[in-house]
């Protein structure tokens, strides 16, 4: 596969993530996988930075920027580093001029896609035999102190 045509594919996986972190109850760890594959992009010369933008979601009511990156025809934004605020241009608000294309791909076969090129290793869940019950003992907090609301 061509390089280009493997940044496209790679842009349109990252695209699909995005969209299911943005739904996801614990999005963690789909845009932990989005971050790792643009840095190694951005590493490989196979993405660029644009800018820096407001983001829409201030947090706390503290506006912040985030990065604007270019993967193929499609655009991300990932968390800035200080480096950033002095090297590149702040464009102000979301702009609608960065519009990405839309995109059909199950979120199944874009992790597929990004986790071999990040070379993700899930975390192998340890297994037990079909009669081990794990015990619970020594394991509740007492008094709890978690509040269940």
């Amino acid at each position: 596969m061509t390089s280009s045509n493997e940044v496209n594919r790679l842009a349109r996986a990252l695209y699909s993530v995005n969209r299911h972190a943005k739904v996801a109850t614990k999005p963690q760890h789909l845009y932990t996988i989005k971050k790792l594959t643009i840095d190694k992009l951005l590493q490989e010369n196979k993405a660029s930075k644009i800018g820096l933008h407001f983001s829409n979601n201030p947090k706390e009511s503290n506006q912040h920027s985030t990065l604007l990156i270019k993967v193929s025809s499609y655009y991300f934004h990932i968390p800035p580093k200080k480096q950033d605020f002095k090297l590149l241009k702040h464009l102000g608000n979301l702009d609608d001029e960065y519009r990405n294309p839309q995109t059909r791909m199950s979120l199944s076969q874009a992790k597929k896609i990004i986790y071999k090129y990040i070379d993700w290793q899930p975390k192998q869940k340890k297994k037990y035999s079909s009669y081990y019950t794990p015990s619970s003992l020594g394991q509740m907090e007492w008094p709890p102190t978690k509040k269940f609301d």
